[in-house]
């Protein structure tokens, strides 16, 4: 199975008619991505992305990489959802979420700002600056990524 089958059926989870078996596909193939979630032009689910789960109020937006075993949620889970103050985690353009990172936020909105680069097994606990990498549990700044490359 290439990323390409895997990729197409979490843009097919938006169509009106086969996206919930796309949706269902997806769940199927070890990828919780639910149909409230929006995403960019040239999402990347590497590797098959078995283990991805993302929450409903996310948003991921375009050229994001994401590898086997992100996850994007809330950090207090231990709460009922309406005590929470968690809002939203909102995921740039140009970021790479590496093997087993974990996006966690305790309350409003956390940002992995535009060509962030997130660790393997990092767990983020905070908004990010723009082409930053990010390592460590907690996550913190180990550095910036260079000659950083966009499209318009």
């Amino acid at each position: 199975m290439s990323h390409d089958f895997v990729t197409t059926l979490a843009y097919a989870r938006t169509w009106p008619i086969l996206g919930r078996l796309a949706y269902y596909m997806l769940k199927l193939l070890g990828v919780e991505l639910p149909r409230s979630v929006p995403i960019g032009r040239d999402l990347e689910i590497a590797h098959g992305g078995f283990g991805i789960v993302v929450h409903s109020k996310a948003a991921i937006g375009n050229r994001v990489r994401i590898y086997p075993g992100v996850s994007l949620g809330r950090a207090d889970i231990h709460k009922p959802i309406g005590e929470s103050k968690f809002e939203s985690i909102v995921i740039e353009d140009d970021v790479i979420l590496s093997p087993g990172s974990k996006v966690l936020c305790k309350e409003g909105i956390l940002r992995v700002r535009r060509g962030t680069v997130l660790g393997a097994n990092a767990v983020l606990l905070q908004s990010t600056g723009e082409d930053e990498i990010w390592a460590g549990i907690p996550a913190r700044c180990v550095g910036k990524r260079d000659n950083v490359e966009r499209e318009t």
